[in-house]
């Protein structure tokens, strides 16, 4: 199954070197997404590009991690995919369960292509408990 991988697991991985991560979770999390990626299983979207690259006021920063990106094409969006966020992002509010635009087109652009959601972002669990979406989950 494919896996589409959210802003803070690709952080993990692209702004810090594995030596520096703070915690064991933290590695586990780069492990995990370096095997989705050998797999070919590890998806990217635009959104999640631009959140990546955004704040990084660097010059030099920002463009090794716009090249190390370019490793990774952006998988298509659709019309659908858009209104089925709005629809989340609605359903979500109506159940008191705040949370982001983008986080709720991952969740509409995972549910819409069989994919599970690879994140460290605790929302992804309240969403889960009002959406129809699979949270992958390492080891």
């Amino acid at each position: 199954m494919r896996v589409l991988i959210d802003t803070s697991i690709w952080s993990f991985a692209l702004r810090r070197k594995l030596k520096d991560l703070g915690s064991i979770k933290d590695t586990q999390a780069v492990r995990e997404l370096k095997e989705l990626i050998n797999e070919n299983r590890a998806i990217i979207i635009g959104p999640i590009r631009q959140e990546i690259l955004s704040g990084i006021s660097n010059s030099v920063q920002y463009k090794k991690l716009k090249d190390k990106l370019k490793a990774f094409e952006d998988f298509s969006l659709s019309t659908g995919d858009y209104e089925l966020a709005a629809e989340y992002f609605n359903l979500c509010r109506k159940k008191g369960i705040p949370g982001s635009h983008i986080d709720f087109l991952i969740c509409a652009v995972a549910s819409r292509n069989d994919m599970s959601i690879y994140t460290t972002d605790k929302d992804f669990d309240n969403y889960s408990k009002a959406l129809k979406i699979r949270l992958h989950r390492s080891g």
